[in-house]
């Protein structure tokens, strides 16, 4: 099977299910399953993309902070992927090319890449937190069309950068998450047509302060969509998961052996 990765930055699992429509009507009508997802600590960005493609904690994958500025060391999604000749993509901000393809980032050279020897072989990244999540989506969707990857992470950053810039309990934060789910309403359709499965998650929260990186229920859970391609979803589970179970989830759904660093319980 193949995946799409939706890694929609500190969308909080509250306001996905009171927003996200579309992606609650697969939900209710159990073309897709539902979970809440208890993240891991420090409700960070890059600590925690690194969480969802590893399985690991960062005491275990080391990237504590957001100011850590290398490669990924430990087993994660897309080098697994690599290893067993899947081809992978991403339509994402530009602190996972410095995880996964090379770092420090080089704005010329590494914002777009396609090379085969390249964990991410094509790569489509931004750097500015303000760029439209509508473009970004459309360019994974591109990738989907041009390369047919097995794997494809696509991570827009709209919810960060306006609950950043007005806070969570505000018009602009929420109503954006319902902006998002409209645009993934008119693509997920055809991806599930072309067999892929198609997961849509956070990384971190966004509290009323406009910030994350503490421990409360708003900045650290969030949700958890899997649609499978043929249908047969489990509907609204009303289970809270970890977020450690993402990586394994994912090499699961992509028929793929699960590395023995990631030990938590896979989901599908």
């Amino acid at each position: 099977m193949k995946v799409v990765l939706v890694l929609s930055d500190a969308l909080r699992d509250d306001v996905a299910k009171e927003r996200m429509g579309y992606l609650e009507y697969l939900v209710e009508t159990e073309r897709g399953t539902r979970y809440s997802v208890r993240g891991e600590l420090p409700t960070l960005s890059r600590p925690m993309y690194e969480t969802v493609h590893t399985g690991l904690g960062v005491g275990d994958h080391g990237v504590v902070s957001n100011q850590i500025i290398r490669r990924s060391t430990v087993p994660n999604i897309f080098e697994e992927a690599r290893k067993h000749g899947r081809t992978t993509a991403a339509a994402a901000y530009y602190w996972i090319s410095e995880l996964y393809n090379r770092a420090p980032f080089d704005p010329i050279n590494d914002r777009e890449v396609d090379d085969e020897a390249l964990p991410i072989q094509h790569g489509r990244f931004y750097m500015e937190d303000s760029y439209p999540d509508k473009e970004l989506f459309l360019t994974g969707a591109w990738l989907v069309r041009k390369f047919s990857p097995d794997y494809l992470l696509i991570h827009p950053m709209g919810m960060d950068y306006l609950g950043e810039l007005y806070g969570a309990d505000t018009r602009e934060y929420r109503s954006h998450a319902t902006h998002q789910d409209m645009v993934l309403a008119n693509l997920i359709p055809e991806w599930l047509s072309l067999g892929y499965a198609v997961l849509v998650t956070g990384d971190h929260g966004m509290n009323s302060d406009h910030g994350h990186g503490g421990t409360t229920p708003d900045v650290r859970n969030v949700p958890l969509y899997i649609v499978p391609p043929a249908g047969g979803g489990k509907g609204e589970t009303g289970e809270t998961v970890s977020q450690l179970q993402i990586a394994p989830t994912l090499l699961r759904l992509l028929e793929l052996p699960i590395p023995q660093t990631m030990k938590a319980r896979p989901l599908a």
